[in-house]
């Protein structure tokens, strides 16, 4: 993932900033006495990009991904719309607590830009419907050059969205964080209709570690630098986490790429096994040592 990537990561100030005061008076209205469902994965299974991960024989790369970790944020779908016989496939080779988080198509948000694309939204709603009980969220990433000057043409996608499939949105042109007042009115959007603001931690764009909630689940995009600082990073997280579970948080998607991705299981082996110590929990991740 070469988004936000630098060529000198010790040079990044990595602090996280303080939680946005609106994501805690919005943790406070769903304050329950449960559980926090935590789903963490990396962004792909495929072999050629995790080399080193899949023991030596190993013929399903997914079936074998699905057994060391419980979620995966399916990026694939963003280069193509998956067929309903293709979901069908992947929900019969994962566990029954498995879950997906599928990609949003470029055809919808990068070519179509959100316009003129209700058939190929239909379409791909209808699909990942039918992964049921084994879907996460779905999430919308748009172009970095789709603007606030085209908020109208975002909200009525969110609008028309399939209420059975959730739905996150990350925003990536740096306008939408420059002014509080267009920041705004994107957090009353998702929050309106309970979607998900997608937080992702990357060096190179800083701007989008924004720690502002709009739903009680927290979906977090974290990408590595293939430095030291990483583990240091996730650290960092866990103790925002912990925060945010204190205060109300229901739920965690966090999903690790790297700019390398060979690293990712183990980031995202190290952040379970860390996050279970802090909080209690009991996240399933791999056993033993990986490669």
């Amino acid at each position: 993932m070469k988004f936000g990537s630098v060529d000198n990561p010790a040079e990044v100030d990595f602090t996280l900033p303080p939680t946005h005061p609106d994501t805690l008076a919005l943790l406070g209205k769903h304050q329950v006495n449960k559980e926090l469902e935590v789903y963490v994965g990396c962004a792909k299974w495929n072999r050629q990009d995790l080399k080193g991960f899949y023991p030596r024989g190993v013929k399903d790369e997914l079936v074998y991904y699905a057994t060391q970790f419980n979620s995966i944020e399916l990026n694939g779908t963003f280069y193509n719309s998956p067929d309903k016989a293709q979901v069908e496939t992947w929900k019969s080779k994962t566990p029954a607590d498995f879950k997906f988080f599928p990609k949003v198509p470029q055809t919808i948000s990068h070519y179509g830009r959100l316009l003129n694309v209700d058939d190929k939204m239909t379409e791909f709603c209808d699909a990942i419907a039918l992964f049921e009980d084994k879907l996460g969220v779905s999430f919308l990433q748009l172009h970095d050059n789709f603007k606030p000057k085209d908020f109208d043409r975002l909200a009525t996608f969110v609008r028309k969205f399939a209420k059975s499939v959730p739905l996150a949105v990350e925003v990536r042109n740096a306008e939408w964080f420059a002014n509080p007042s267009v920041s705004q009115q994107l957090y009353r959007l998702l929050e309106t209709e309970n979607v998900a603001n997608v937080i992702v931690d990357t060096a190179g764009r800083r701007d989008m570690l924004h720690m502002r909630l709009t739903t009680p689940a927290a979906f977090v995009r974290y990408v590595g630098a293939n430095h030291p600082t990483d583990k240091n990073r996730l650290d960092d997280w866990i103790a925002r986490i912990k925060e945010w579970r204190d205060a109300g948080l229901r739920s965690l998607y966090f999903f690790v790429h790297q700019n390398i991705e060979v690293e990712s299981p183990l980031l995202s082996t190290y952040f379970i096994g860390e996050l279970n110590k802090a909080l209690g929990l009991q996240v399933r991740g791999p056993h033993g040592q990986l490669f």
